[in-house]
């Protein structure tokens, strides 16, 4: 498992003026995170890497007496960048125990030993002095789109040599787009399959698997709204003897017609005899002494407090769509429309997997160990997300025991914790290329997370590897995670309607951007505007412990009164609505 890394240090931009080794043999200090400055430190340090790149000298002549051949003197590698990289990866959660292992350093390591370009190659054009190429200007980062096929790109996540990683890193909108997409397809192969019948009370949560017509008109009869006096034609009316109208009764002590002038006691909800103008209400109306007429003490309007027949849907009408929710009151409108049982997806099944040794699962931290967060918050968000939780499993930091784990694993979903980077005990690349898999998404530009990852491990089956800083597992969760899910159990898959539903809201105040990667943020919502919480380190789980919701920050950042796309928090337990 990756070591955690806290919030990103912040450094200064180095002067372009000082010397390499100035530059880069200071360690980042520990402060609030800057990363449009490291990553100007990294280009720097790539630019450092690529001036050492030594072009081998030309082929002495043969000697005229055979002798040993003479060794090429190996070329000195630029200490200052990798003892650089190594600091880099450190903070950026990217490197295992050991340096050497992370992003930072693997793409110096790459700058450093790939080919010169020809113009710098052993031609006789070659410099004279000792073959060491100008760098020249550090090309720009380039997105997920441009660095597919470009394996010396000078972007800060180059692709390992694990023949798993097939697949580019993403913004995060494509990310979102893949997940959803992967999700889709397996539903499409699962489509012959029938959708259970389920009676009302083991439907709730569910997404319904067709839409909700009226069985019947409703109401199905004209009902009096009020308690009060069932009246016929302009007061004051008499009162008929012995006879009251009850709900689930018929009219009582009479031929069940009110004629012109007449009067019945009624009951909310009961049905209003025929000939009915309107209802009175019980404070509207009063009886003279000897109980026999009723006065008005105020004007009644014709058909006044009746709810009439299919005044909310007549038979056949489209009451809920297809893809919804079943709620409680999405239950009681199925019931009140004639139903006994609906049509609903069942939930798609999740394991996850926790990887570290460093990990407790009780007790205070000490000697190094941390506690466990993840094991117990991913499965009580996956359950409102409408996931059945097969397990939690914690794993031995070793790549045999994720392997057997994920062969035997029937679920849907597999979630793993950490082991997403290129440390010496990250397993998730290799355990998916052992068994395999399909890398849908290897790595996302997105902060924090951007280590995550989505392979199709089976048929029908998908594997999310979130990272294992707390607030980056939660960025993969909602990213790669939540959206699947949501196809998985039918939740918003509305004829029509290709995208995801996206609230957005200004924010309250300028948010510091990443100069090309997206950031998620807690934010509460305040006076209708987005307040930012101050814990976001990837590491931090107490900005999103108060949070309402995550704010999608765009590259570049945003300035105050913004509309921001929001992403909703899964509400444990359930809310109301």
């Amino acid at each position: 498992m990756s070591a955690p890394g806290g919030t990103d240090p912040q450094e200064p931009r180095p002067d372009p003026e000082a010397p390499d080794a100035a530059r880069f043999t200071t360690p980042p200090p520990a402060a609030d995170a800057d990363e449009a400055a490291y990553d100007a430190a990294f280009d720097q340090a790539l630019a450092l890497a690529r001036a050492h790149t030594t072009t081998p000298p030309p082929r002495p002549a043969p000697a005229d007496t055979p002798g040993p051949a003479a060794e090429e003197p190996a070329p000195e590698k630029p200490r200052e960048a990798y003892d650089w990289a190594a600091d880099y990866d450190a903070e950026d959660g990217t490197s295992g125990t050991d340096a050497g292992t992370g992003d930072a350093w693997t793409a110096i390591e790459e700058a450093w030993t790939e080919d010169p370009p020809a113009t710098a190659t052993g031609t006789d054009d070659a410099p004279e002095s000792g073959g060491r190429p100008d760098a020249g200007p550090v090309s720009p980062h380039k997105d997920s789109a441009s660095a597919e096929g470009t394996p010396h790109s000078p972007d800060r996540r180059p692709a390992p040599s694990s023949p798993a990683r097939s697949a580019a890193v993403r913004t995060w909108g494509e990310a979102r787009d893949l997940a959803l997409r992967a999700a889709r397809e397996t539903v499409a192969r699962t489509a012959d399959r029938p959708v259970p019948l389920l009676p009302l009370e083991q439907a709730r949560g569910l997404a319904l698997a067709e839409p909700l017509t009226a069985l019947t008109d409703l109401p199905s009869f004209d009902t009096s709204a009020m308690d009060g006096w069932a009246v016929a034609g302009p007061g004051p009316w008499r009162l008929l003897p012995d006879a009251q109208v009850l709900a689930g009764h018929q009219l009582s002590g009479a031929a069940g017609r009110l004629d012109d002038g007449a009067a019945v006691p009624v009951a909310t909800g009961a049905r209003v005899p025929d000939g009915t103008t309107g209802v009175l209400r019980s404070e509207h109306g009063e009886v003279t002494a000897d109980g026999a007429r009723l006065h008005a003490l105020r004007p009644l309007a014709q058909g006044e407090d009746i709810r009439p027949r299919g005044q909310e849907c007549r038979t056949g009408d489209a009451l809920v769509d297809e893809g919804t929710v079943v709620t409680a009151p999405v239950l009681g409108l199925a019931a009140a429309a004639g139903y006994d049982a609906v049509r609903a997806h069942p939930r798609p099944t999740a394991e996850v997997f926790v990887l570290g040794d460093e990990l407790l699962a009780r007790g205070i931290p000490t000697d190094g160990l941390i506690r466990d967060a993840l094991g117990p918050m991913l499965p009580a968000w996956l359950e409102a997300l409408g996931t059945r939780v097969l397990g939690v499993y914690r794993l031995r930091d070793e790549e045999d025991a994720l392997a057997e784990a994920l062969a035997a694993s029937e679920a849907d979903l597999v979630l793993t914790t950490g082991g997403t980077a290129a440390g010496p005990v990250d397993h998730v690349r290799p355990v998916l290329s052992r068994l395999g898999a399909r890398l849908l998404v290897d790595g996302v530009a997105v902060r924090p997370g951007h280590p995550m990852l989505l392979a199709a491990t089976a048929p029908g089956q998908h594997l999310v590897g979130l990272p294992g800083n707390p607030l980056a597992a939660v960025a993969g969760l909602l990213t790669l995670a939540a959206p699947l899910l949501g196809v998985l159990a039918g939740r918003g898959e509305v004829p029509g309607r290709d995208e995801l539903p996206r609230a957005r809201l200004p924010l309250a105040e300028s948010v510091e951007g990443h100069p090309r990667d997206t950031r998620l943020l807690p934010v509460r919502v305040h006076e209708g505007r987005l307040r930012l919480l101050r814990y976001n380190g990837p590491a931090m789980l107490r900005g999103i412990a108060n949070a309402d919701s995550l704010a999608v920050i765009p590259p570049g950042g945003a300035e105050a009164g913004t509309a921001v796309e929001l992403l909703d928090l899964p509400r444990v337990g359930g809310c109301f609505t």
